[in-house]
């Protein structure tokens, strides 16, 4: 089972992300999205990454113009029907991501690989909605995509081995560490990290300290190249949200309880940086 072509359902910063990669890693890759302003805003950051990139030397000008040729955009679904590998990255929502597997089921060929880049979802919830669920598997980037190096590998109880194998593979060409994992609620990264975000705006809550000083002592205490706080608003405090209310009801247990002030943030409108405000206040991106 060997990997040539990709498609990316999603556009957003973590499709644009994965598109990008793929083509430096020279596979032919589709990105497709429901609107064609999303379509060009995921091509515009893509080809600025690729610029900024090259303008500091890390890809020559000639390998930032093939990745670019190397991707074509779409909004409609019938493209990806030749695809190896189809990775969605849309929503975090289980219902809307078990509905496009069985979208991508009645497009794609039989043997074509369906990988998710859900970040706390059961991957095995998602593949039972598929007809073949062997070929479905979580493949779960970090943000910023181009820079972040692991890539958890999540199997479900369906996945079939060679489909791991085929996905491990696809994920060093394209320069990245592959971690293969048994499917759990937010997998291992998030299942440690997101909590200690959400215990440290607890600690916010309860009037411990100052934000600043809470992202201080992480930093200095915990030698974290960044503090939680500022961490979660870098994420976005509503994924942060999504991912404590899917180990939370996954796994029924207080110790995953959202904190309220998170939950009062997230209904406030203040996301982080891609709003200007979360824990802190940002201008300009």
């Amino acid at each position: 089972m060997e990997i040539k072509s990709v498609g990316v359902v999603g556009a957003g910063t973590m499709g644009n992300g994965i598109a990008q990669i793929f083509a430096l890693g020279g596979f032919d890759v589709i990105m497709r999205d429901i609107k064609q302003q999303f379509v060009d805003r995921g091509m515009k950051t893509v080809q600025k990454n690729l610029e900024r990139m090259a303008t500091r030397g890390k890809i020559s000008p000639e390998d930032k113009d093939a990745a670019l040729g190397r991707i074509t955009t779409t909004t409609k679904i019938d493209p990806l029907a030749d695809r190896d590998l189809v990775v969605e990255a849309i929503i975090e929502d289980v219902d809307a991501k078990r509905e496009l597997i069985q979208v991508l089921d009645a497009v794609c060929h039989d043997d074509a690989i369906l990988a998710t880049n859900t970040s706390s979802i059961s991957i095995t919830k998602i593949a039972a909605a598929s007809k073949h669920p062997q070929r479905v598997c979580g493949m779960h980037f970090f943000n910023p995509v181009p820079v972040m190096q692991l890539v958890e590998i999540i199997r479900a109880l369906q996945t079939a081995d060679e489909v791991c194998t085929a996905i491990e593979d696809a994920t060093r060409a394209i320069g990245k560490t592959p971690h293969q994992i048994k499917d759990s609620y937010g997998f291992v990264v998030n299942r440690v990290l997101v909590p200690m975000i959400n215990e440290a705006i607890n600690c916010l809550y309860e009037g411990l300290t100052a934000p600043e000083e809470i992202d201080a002592v992480m930093r200095l205490g915990a030698n974290h190249p960044m503090g939680p706080l500022s961490l979660a608003d870098l994420i976005g405090l509503d994924i942060v949200l999504d991912i404590m209310e899917t180990l939370y009801q996954g796994f029924d247990d207080p110790k995953y309880r959202p904190s309220p002030l998170l939950k009062q943030m997230v209904d406030a409108g203040y996301l982080g940086r891609k709003t200007g405000r979360g824990f802190f206040k940002y201008s300009n991106g």
